[in-house]
Order: C-alpha cells, then structure tokens, then sequence
C-alpha cells in the first residue's frame, strides 16, 4: 500500500510541475490546440481521410492505424469503468484547467491512446517518421496533464496501449497483404 501511495504522490508532483505553466498564454493556445489531435473528431476524419485519398501500403497502413483507433478504445471504456479514477482538477487543490472540462474518468488517456494508435502503424512502416510523429504523440500527452485533465500515469499507460494496439494491427495487416509491404 505504501508503494502505491508513494506512486501516487510521483503522479501528483508531475502533474503540478507540468500543470503550473497553464497561464502562459502562447503555450496555453498551442497545447489547446494539439490537444485535439488526439480527439475523436480529428482523429477519425483523419484516418478515414488516408483511407479514402491514398493507395497500396499508404492505404493499408491508414486501415491499421483506423483498425487501431477502434481497437483501443474498447480497453479504455473498460478500464475506465473498473477503475474510475476521477480527473486531477476534482481531486487536487489549486489546479488549472479548461472552462468546461470533461467529467468522464480519467484513467487511461483516450486522446493519447487514440493519438498513439494512429502513428504508431506509420511509424513501423517508415521508421524514420518516428522523429517527427514519436514527438507530436508525447506532446498530445502532455497537453492532457498541461490542461489539467490527466495525471501521468494516465498518459503513460494511454501511450503503451495505443502502441501496442497500432503495432498488432499493422503486423495484422502486414500478414493479410505481405505483398503490399
């Protein structure tokens, strides 16, 4: 019990030491907007998009990644349920966060499990994407506890499942059409 009561006393501390900057107005703007990256809006119309506008590997690498995104969030609404973890700004003191927060549990992420699922496929299709798209990820991430709505522990493990469900969909497809790859 003290082990997890120490965890918990990391998580807090990182959330705060991220979530003090939210007064900084540009950095502010730019989190609240990458935030979105990982939300249900962009991240389906994106994918659906690839789908739609690409072809051979780029196309199928666009249907693991949307395989992915449907995938994942079946664990998280699990998750969620088995443990409702409520969000920081209800439970910490002096915290900053949006106007109108979400009132969902906040354990996993889903916006950053959403935004993990969805690059991860690339990633592994063209390893050198990962400088760019390892970091937009991570940054989506971080935008969540900058905004007050995350602990870390949350992204951390939104990350992980994302992943995992974007490589064994990629490797899936990558079985089904090996000729495509």
């Amino acid at each position: 019990m003290r082990l997890i009561n120490n965890l918990y006393e990391l998580d807090c501390h990182l959330f705060r030491q991220i979530n003090h900057y939210f007064d900084r107005r540009v950095l502010n703007r730019f989190l609240n907007v990458v935030t979105h990256l990982g939300g249900a809006k962009f991240s389906i119309t994106f994918t659906l998009l690839l789908i739609i506008l690409t072809s051979h590997s780029i196309r199928l690498t666009a249907i693991a990644s949307a395989t992915s995104l449907a995938v994942s969030h079946i664990p998280v609404a699990i998750v969620k349920k088995i443990f409702p973890r409520q969000r920081p700004y209800v439970v910490l003191e002096r915290i900053h966060v949006l106007a109108n927060p979400l009132e969902d549990h906040s354990f996993p992420s889903g916006h950053t499990t959403a935004i993990f699922s969805m690059i991860v496929p690339f990633v592994m299709l063209q390893p050198t994407l990962a400088v760019i798209l390892l970091p937009l990820g991570t940054i989506v991430g971080i935008s969540r506890i900058f905004l007050g709505l995350h602990y870390p522990s949350d992204v951390i493990i939104g990350m992980l499942l994302g992943s995992f469900t974007g490589l064994g969909a990629f490797l899936l497809i990558e079985k089904l059409f090996p000729y495509m790859f």
